[in-house]
């Protein structure tokens, strides 16, 4: 199991170096040899991130991308939902099935527990926190 994944890596990254430019519009070729990552790659990523409302995308000559919200109000799990889905430590085995020892098994009690703290130091990760 990854916690994080690489496009939450790279969206990551890209949203600090973006947060840190001071409002100024970032290319996607800079970006992407700023972070070494693929520019195909890197841009897919950025629309993704454009299309949730977490980046401004500014299209044509001196256009790029820039943060539509705050560093303070993007945090890490709302990237990672974005790129991963909802944040499970433990699927049970049946998968689909609706197990039927789902609400009495002691394990998943306690994994319900682990997930549950995790997710709340997650939530404290802002973007804003990352850039110090």
């Amino acid at each position: 199991m990854k916690l994080i994944t690489r496009n939450t890596d790279y969206a990551l990254r890209a949203l600090c170096f973006i947060a840190k430019s001071d409002g100024k519009i970032i290319p996607v070729s800079g970006l992407a040899r700023e972070l070494r990552v693929p520019q195909p790659f890197l841009r897919k990523i950025l629309q993704v991130l454009s299309k949730k409302r977490i980046l401004k995308s500014l299209k044509g000559q001196g256009g790029g991308f820039l943060l539509k919200r705050s560093p303070v109000k993007i945090f890490l799990p709302d990237i990672m939902r974005i790129f991963q889905g909802k944040l499970r430590l433990n699927e049970c085995s049946l998968k689909k099935l609706l197990c039927p020892e789902q609400k009495t098994c002691p394990l998943r009690k306690k994994i319900s527990g682990i997930e549950r703290y995790v997710l709340r130091e997650l939530n404290a990760i802002s973007i804003a926190s990352l850039i110090g």
